[in-house]
């Protein structure tokens, strides 16, 4: 092989395993902690609505804080072995009260300050017109939907735990930020285009080979 068609061919080798590492990796790095799903209950709407795709991040429980949307499965409460949706309330050691005041101006409290709902279905952070007061043990969670009054959440489960969910149960958490999906898919993208470029590398590579490996016909001098 000609210098030229050398470079070209290890050139090509090199972008091509590149673009082949890139796209694998970063296939990987999504499927091992990230992931997506259809939302298909209305016990969080407005936030999330039945049809809404979801991304959520690989947790673990002990990882999560109030306010975080996690997924979670829990089939000696549901029936089934599926994730349920619902959001932190409260976290070991918090205690969480129903409720103060009534109607749009209710609040839940958390350790005792009124806890801003904007996320809630028309407001109501009650929904069930139900009082409670769990202090969450350590290691474990309380979870309400947003729609309160159309969440199957902690508040149904008060002889188990007082409703807390342990936190081993979680399985993810939802993400709104799609900085690390561009990411990923501009990597894919990427990779793709490399490996392209490397496919097209070595077939030049392998062009300029066979030109030059091609036999020349020898000159003839016709004598006068």
């Amino acid at each position: 092989m000609s210098g030229k068609g050398r470079a070209l061919g290890v050139t090509a080798v090199v972008v091509g395993l590149l673009g082949v590492v890139l796209v694998v990796g970063s296939l990987a790095y999504a499927r091992n902690f990230y992931g997506s799903s259809t939302v298909n209950s209305q016990s969080m709407a407005p936030t999330y609505k039945p049809g809404d795709r979801i991304i959520f991040e690989k947790v673990d429980g002990g990882a999560v804080h109030r306010g975080d949307v996690v997924l979670f499965s829990a089939p000696d409460r549901y029936g089934f072995t599926g994730s349920v949706l619902q959001r932190v309330v409260g976290v070991g050691g918090d205690r969480v009260v129903c409720c103060t005041g009534s109607g749009t101006d209710a609040r839940i409290t958390v350790n005792g300050k009124p806890l801003v709902e904007p996320y809630v279905n028309q407001g109501d952070v009650d929904g069930l017109h139900k009082t409670y007061d769990v202090r969450v043990p350590k290691g474990r969670l309380f979870l309400l939907g947003d729609n309160r009054a159309d969440a199957r959440d902690s508040r149904f489960f008060a002889s188990d735990h007082d409703g807390t969910v342990a936190e081993s149960a979680v399985r993810d958490r939802v993400t709104d930020d799609r900085t690390v999906g561009l990411v990923i898919g501009t990597a894919v993208i990427g990779g793709g285009a490399l490996a392209l470029v490397g496919i097209g590398l070595g077939i030049a590579a392998f062009v300029v080979r066979r030109r030059k490996a091609a036999p020349v016909a020898p000159w003839h001098v016709q004598q006068v």
